[in-house]
């Protein structure tokens, strides 16, 4: 399994991002994703999720600005970030399980990772 992120950089508050995560080594149409992030300090949160079949779950604090989606044509998964603020500064990691869970943004049920790419937000 692996997973690469990019499009992370710098943006001014209320600036918008893309990221992408381009996924190998295992049928990405039927795994589960999610994309976490990690600031200074802080520990890893998960922000997104999104089953195979297409439901999603988003934390709290990025509802109605963020929206992660999958093409499974590409392997590819996205998260598109609007509205940014400076407290959205991280490394955003996506992650891949591959069972259900009841918990889609719980760090310990995903066991393959990409390396993360940087957000900041000023």
């Amino acid at each position: 399994v692996q997973l690469v992120e990019s499009g992370g950089g710098s943006v001014q508050a209320g600036g918008s991002l893309r990221l992408s995560c381009a996924a190998s080594g295992y049928t990405f149409s039927t795994a589960y994703m999610a994309w976490f992030r990690q600031a200074p300090g802080k520990e890893r949160e998960g922000v997104a999720s999104i089953a195979y079949g297409g439901p999603t779950r988003y934390a709290d604090s990025v509802k109605g600005r963020f929206t992660i989606s999958k093409d499974n044509t590409k392997n590819t998964l996205y998260l598109q970030m609007n509205s940014l603020k400076p407290e959205d500064t991280a490394v955003y990691y996506c992650a891949a399980r591959f069972r259900p869970s009841p918990f889609p943004l719980r760090e310990n049920y995903y066991p393959s990772w990409g390396q993360g790419t940087q957000v900041t937000v000023s």
